[in-house]
Parts: structure tokens; C-alpha cells; sequence
């Protein structure tokens, strides 16, 4: 590790003038971590650096922490999967839906989980979808508030088919309405030819167009693309078109993630996730990672033969494995939340000690992007954690002996209100749940953290699979759902499963703060 903090040190400078990039040099003067949040008297505060959870503790049994955010009301059952919607329907039930690990050992409810949660206090189950993609919709559980539909792709861990299930959720949210299961893309469907000769689909993670008429998916079969589908038959949906991800960045292997479509329907900001790897020279090898703009007008007037094109792009090599994107608003100005799940080095002990050699973030992290400018989007701010900085690597690392997967990285972000965002609310794995101010996009700040207790045993539901230990941190991980009137929030956690928590000591929500349906996500 000594050699490691001195290789460090010469490479810092030139990590935060933007570490070589010359498609976006960063600005030297932000902030390599944002402030830590101020604690109220009778929080849990954290004990070592922001978003650490130290050996020691883990060793004895993580209690949890808290600052600011108190927990008011959960349901464990079997764990979570990678996914949590939300919606309120017209009679006021407020339902919450998340997916589970399509493991079937030692469980009892399959599938994707639906809570009544109109009492935040006490929240029911009221149902479980079983259909083909809702037993496994990986990251792809998405709400259109629009439409009122409830969608999902069969995405097997993690690489499906493509499937795609459509539920109506207008009449009773608490229990979704089938509307449409099938096979996109496949003769049996009518749509095969929407497909070029010899490439297959395998859902990830898909989303809704704000007007909920079509289907965009981050697709990883083969080739890694993203594709199109109309939806505006919800009872048959048509795939549309694909657009393959650009594959010249060797020696590294892009694919597709997350994606946000605009109000308009006509551009598409979508993840080329990118990782470096453990054995390149991460200071000199081509950037792979970031955000691409997408023209989808030609979808969105479902023209003759619809083609995606590239408009802009921000690739950059202190992150990777782009997870997701949201288009957000702040002060009048539009901007990308970028979120990854990786480091630049990868999700292993050989990936971060790289890093650290490197002088580079060990962990991945939440970014803004400026993209006034759709052609030159450019960096605005990073939601980095002093876990982090590399300066402190011989801190944490020893914290994950053992461990080769996700621990204090980002996945799943959401905004108050994607018009007007105030507030960006994460699930930083370890590091548990992040609440930013973003109110100045260029300096944000924190200003709570809920991290829950370890498990002493195992959610056959949850995917932490093998990187489960009793009593280690969750893995926070899915998206979550801001609401100013109860001065609240909503998510899952693996092992804990679904949490409702309440802010305290006055820091949320802002005067400016709102929750409109459908404007988080």
C-alpha cells in the first residue's frame, strides 16, 4: 500500500484536471468529496470515513448508522432484488413494487413483491407477480405514470430474453392487471424483422417514454444494443428497432445499462458502461465509460424504418460500468445525473488496488453533467465519498478483505422532482442511503445517511448471494422515492428489504422541495 500512496500522490493533479480526458478536462477546482452531512443528537453517526463501515465493526456485527433519516417502518420478507417502483392510484393507495432473485430455494413468494403502503408504518403485501419477466425483471421494474403501466423484461440474472410484460395499474395498484406478456422480436410475435440478421435480444434494463408509448431497453445480447419498442397497443407490443453500442474501445468490452428518454420523446441519454480493467494502464488507456445522447425522433414519430443517432457523448476514466441516467432540471438548467457501478478498475481487489495505484476513486460514484450543450456535455460535479478519495485506500480496503463485488460504490439514484430537483437521494451498497443537496449542481453537499443493520441471516430472496456475511452492511441499492409532504423516503435494501424511513432534525424538505407524481425516476 505505500507504494500505492505514493504513485497516488504524483498522479492526483493530474486525476483532477480531468486524469487526461481530452474530450471534457474537469474542472481542477471541484471538490474531490462533497461535505459530510451534520448529525443530530440522537443519530448513530458514522464512526470512521463518510460512507465507511470499518473491519472492526463488521467483524462484530453491524448496528447500523443514521444521520438525520430514522427508520419508521419496514418488510423484510424474503430480501430485494435490484428494483423499486412506486405509484398512487386514484383511490389514494400508495403501492410499492420491487423484484426478487429468481433462486427458488428455501422460498415461499416468488416473484416481484406489492406492497400496500397507504400506512408508511405498516406496510402489506397485497400481492405477488409471477409472470415470466416480473420472476426476474432484474433492474428493468419500471412505473409509467402517464399510462399507469407497470413494466418489466425477463432479464435472468441479468441477461434474459426479450420478453417484455406490460400491467395495468389505473383501477386498484395493489393489485396490477396483466395486460400483455410476450417475446419481442420473434416470428411468434410478428416482429422478428425489426432485428438485423443474426442478432438475439437479452433484456437488462429497460424504461418508459414519459408519454408511455414506447419501450426503450439497454440490451446485452448480441450484439449490446438498445432497441425501441411500441407499446401504444399495450395488449401487443412491437419491437421497433435497435441501435448497436459503438464496440472500438479495445482493449476494453462496453455494453448497455440504464437509460432516460426526454418529455418530448426525442433524445435518448443512455450508459455505454465501460471498465478498464485490473491490467491496462488506467491513465493512458482510452475512456470507455460515461453517457451517450441519442436522436429517437424518428420512434417517437414512429417514421418508416426508425434509426437512432448519435448526437453527443461524455466518456471519462475516473468511473465505470455506467449504471443509469436521470434528466433533470435544477435553477432553470438541464442536466444528466450519471450513476455507475464499478470502478474504473472493476468490482475486485485487483480493480481497486489498480486504482489506488493509479491515484484514481476506488469506488464508483453519482455525477452531474452539464449538457447545455448536447454535443460537449461536460462535468458539473461528482457525489464522491471521502471512501472514495485514494487517499485513502490503505483505510478502506483492509474493510473488504474477502470481498469481491460491490461494496462502497454507487447504483440507483432519484431526484424530489426531475423538473425542478432540489434533492438527489442514492443507494450506495455499504455505504448505505446518500441524500445530496444539489440545490447548487456544482457544489453538492449531504445532508443525511440511513445504513442499515447487518443480517444474521441469509434473504433467500436478495441477490447478495455469496458476498452475504452475517452481520456485514446490505447492499442498498435500488431507486428511491422522495416525498415532501411526510418528510419521507422509501426503498429496499437486499437483506432488509423494503424500508420506510422519515427525515429528522428539520433537513428535508427545502422550501423549493416537491414530489409530483412520476418526476423521480
Amino acid at each position: 500500500m505505500a507504494a500505492a500512496g505514493v504513485l497516488a500522490a504524483s498522479t492526483m493533479m493530474l486525476w483532477g484536471c480531468g486524469g487526461g480526458n481530452d474530450n471534457n478536462p474537469a474542472d481542477a477546482a471541484i471538490p474531490l468529496t462533497v461535505p459530510k452531512a451534520a448529525c443530530g443528537p440522537n443519530d448513530k453517526p458514522e464512526t470512521g470515513l463518510q460512507g465507511q463501515v470499518p473491519a472492526a465493526l463488521r467483524a462484530s456485527g453491524f448496528k447500523g448508522f443514521s444521520c438525520n433519516l430514522q427508520l419508521v417502518g419496514q418488510y423484510k420478507g424474503e430480501g430485494a432484488s435490484w428494483q423499486h417502483a412506486f405509484f398512487k392510484d386514484r383511490a389514494g393507495h400508495l403501492c410499492n413494487y420491487y423484484d426478487t432473485s429468481i433462486n427458488t430455494a428455501d422460498r415461499t413468494q416468488l416473484g416481484t413483491v406489492v406492497l400496500d403502503v397507504s400506512q408508511p408504518t405498516n406496510p402489506q403485501p397485497t400481492a405477488y407477480l409471477t409472470t415470466q419477466s416480473m420472476l426476474d425483471p432484474w433492474e428493468s421494474l419500471k412505473i409509467n405514470e402517464r399510462r399507469q403501466l407497470l413494466g418489466a423484461e425477463f432479464s435472468r440474472n441479468g441477461t434474459g430474453t426479450g420478453q417484455l410484460d406490460l400491467f395495468d395499474v389505473s383501477g386498484d395498484c395493489r393489485n396490477p392487471q396483466l395486460l400483455s406478456s410476450v417475446l419481442t422480436g420473434s416470428a411468434a410475435n410478428g416482429d422478428a424483422g425489426a432485428l438485423p440478421d443474426g442478432q438475439i435480444l437479452a433484456g437488462h434494463e429497460g424504461n418508459f417514454s414519459p408519454d408511455g408509448l414506447t419501450w426503450y431497453s439497454g440490451d446485452r445480447g448480441t450484439p449490446k444494443k438498445y432497441t425501441a419498442t411500441d407499446i401504444s397497443n399495450s395488449t401487443h407490443p412491437v419491437l421497433l428497432g435497435a441501435w448497436t453500442l459503438p464496440q472500438d474501445f479495445a482493449p476494453t468490452t462496453v455494453t448497455t445499462h440504464g437509460l432516460v428518454i426526454s418529455d418530448d420523446g426525442n433524445r435518448a441519454y443512455v450508459s455505454q458502461a465501460g471498465v478498464l480493467g485490473a491490467n491496462v494502464n488506467l491513465l493512458t488507456t482510452p475512456e470507455a465509460n460515461g453517457v451517450l445522447i441519442l436522436d429517437t425522433s424518428d420512434f417517437q414519430k414512429r417514421v418508416a424504418n426508425p434509426q437512432f443517432r448519435l448526437v453527443g457523448s461524455l466518456l471519462w476514466r475516473d468511473g465505470g460500468q455506467m449504471q443509469h441516467t436521470i434528466l433533470t432540471t435544477i435553477n432553470g438548467k438541464q442536466y444528466v445525473v450519471a450513476v455507475e457501478e464499478s470502478s474504473v478498475g472493476g468490482n475486485s481487489p485487483a480493480g481497486w488496488q489498480a486504482a489506488c495505484a493509479a491515484g484514481l476513486p476506488v469506488f464508483n460514484m453519482a455525477r452531474i453533467i452539464d449538457i447545455s450543450d448536447e454535443k460537449k456535455p461536460k462535468l458539473a460535479s461528482r457525489l464522491m465519498l471521502e471512501t472514495h478519495d485514494p487517499k485513502n485506500c490503505d483505510k478502506v480496503l483492509p474493510d473488504l478483505a474477502g470481498r469481491s463485488s460491490f461494496t462502497y460504490g454507487s447504483h440507483y439514484c432519484s431526484v424530489d422532482n426531475r423538473l425542478n430537483a432540489t434533492t438527489l437521494a442514492c443507494g450506495y451498497f455499504n455505504s448505505g442511503i446518500r441524500v445530496f443537496d444539489i440545490r447548487d449542481p456544482l457544489r453538492p453537499k449531504e445532508i443525511a445517511y440511513f445504513n442499515p443493520a447487518g443480517t444474521t441471516t441469509a434473504s433467500p430472496g436478495s441477490n447478495h448471494g455469496t458476498q452475504w456475511v452475517s452481520g456485514g452492511p446490505d447492499w442498498c441499492n435500488a431507486q428511491i422515492r422522495l416525498d415532501v409532504a411526510t418528510a419521507s423516503l422509501q426503498t429496499t435494501c437486499q437483506d432488509n428489504g423494503f424500508l420506510s424511513l422519515k427525515f429528522t432534525n428539520g433537513v428535508w424538505p427545502f422550501p423549493t422541495s416537491s414530489t409530483p407524481p412520476g418526476m423521480q425516476n
